[in-house]
């Protein structure tokens, strides 16, 4: 039987339900010693919802020495000053996407982890889904062929309200819009099993649906390292919202992976069908209507890493890839030329 693992949550907004209710199916394998927010009306609505000890201090986390990982789910531009302290107090790091608001921050807080010798994990659950994950088994076997074309396609709804919140869709706060706040999760998936972009030539515009800051839409054109083309589509001004698409045409088979159902066809006549998981959502007006089933393979993944001293699926160094990915789509909106995804860094 596995030790549990004493973790501390830090941060109770809108992000902590789907790991909560993920850590309550961990039981057996997790024990949360400390949930802590600021706000005294977060810490009593959460408690309300889970059996979780409360503390109103980061100091009650970092100063308990049976604490052995915490799991951070405060804006992205706090990560870098919490991981940093969570790293000098010796405590593995679970961290909700993005690393940071910009790729330097994110650089330096993988680097602080990895100099002080802590587990770092990044909060990137579409890799988890079971679609996702037989899909990548059928490209890694080799059995689909070389990959030609790739199509990514994230078509989302966020109302105005959402971007009322302060903050919210800013670069201050979020990093950007609709690239770093909701697509970072497909593009994730997307160059996990399509391998890395070399170049991006594009649009990336604030639509006239929304008032905000950042970005709510990008067309982009991306040439992958094996030499295949491809196209990204993201918004957030697509009423109602859609299941997020990543199509994949390879030389011997064309792949479908919609939300969270995949169709394979096969030259030769076979096929792969993986149904739509009920519960599945996110991509309306509420962002949190999920199933939290993906979380909680993050979170045992992250575990099971800490356990067995490896690297969790989805490490801080993995994570700065879609990163990079993002910076050179938005300086490609503003240049309208090719941008060098190893060259483009914020």
């Amino acid at each position: 039987m596995m030790e549990r693992l004493r973790i501390g949550i830090v941060g109770l907004g809108m992000a902590v339900t789907p790991h909560a209710r993920g850590l309550v199916d961990l039981a057996d394998r997790v024990e949360v010693v400390h949930a802590f927010s600021p706000s005294a009306e977060r810490r009593a609505r959460f408690g309300e919802s889970f059996p979780f000890p409360l503390c109103d201090s980061l100091e009650t986390i970092l100063d308990d020495t049976s604490v052995e990982a915490v799991l951070v789910l405060t804006p992205a531009n706090t990560h870098l000053d919490i991981a940093r302290r969570c790293a000098q107090a010796g405590k593995h790091v679970l961290l909700e996407k993005p690393v940071e608001i910009t790729t330097a921050r994110a650089q330096d807080l993988v680097a602080i982890c990895d100099a002080a010798g802590v587990t770092l994990g990044i909060v990137l659950q579409h890799r988890f889904k079971p679609a996702a994950e037989t899909l990548a088994g059928h490209l890694a076997s080799g059995d689909m062929g070389t990959m030609i074309g790739c199509s990514t396609v994230i078509r989302l709804w966020r109302p105005q309200s959402y971007y009322d919140e302060p903050g919210r869709g800013s670069f201050a706060r979020d990093g950007g819009g609709v690239l770093i706040s909701q697509g970072i999760h497909t593009l994730d998936l997307m160059l996990s099993l399509a391998g890395p972009i070399v170049d991006v030539t594009g649009h990336a515009l604030t639509s006239a649906v929304h008032r905000m800051e950042t970005e709510d839409m990008v067309c982009a054109v991306a040439r992958f390292a094996n030499g295949a083309f491809g196209t990204i589509d993201a918004t957030t001004a697509a009423y109602p919202g859609f299941p997020e698409r990543i199509e994949l045409i390879c030389r011997n088979a064309t792949a479908s992976l919609s939300g969270t159902a995949l169709e394979i066809a096969w030259h030769d006549g076979r096929r792969v069908n993986v149904a739509a998981e009920a519960g599945a959502g996110g991509t309306g007006a509420d962002p949190m209507a999920f199933t939290h089933d993906h979380h909680r393979a993050v979170m045992a993944d992250f575990v099971e890493a800490v356990r067995q001293g490896r690297p969790p699926r989805v490490t801080g160094v993995e994570a700065l890839k879609v990163h990079r990915l993002i910076d050179a789509l938005i300086a490609a909106g503003a240049t309208q030329g090719p941008v060098s995804v190893a060259a483009a860094s914020r």
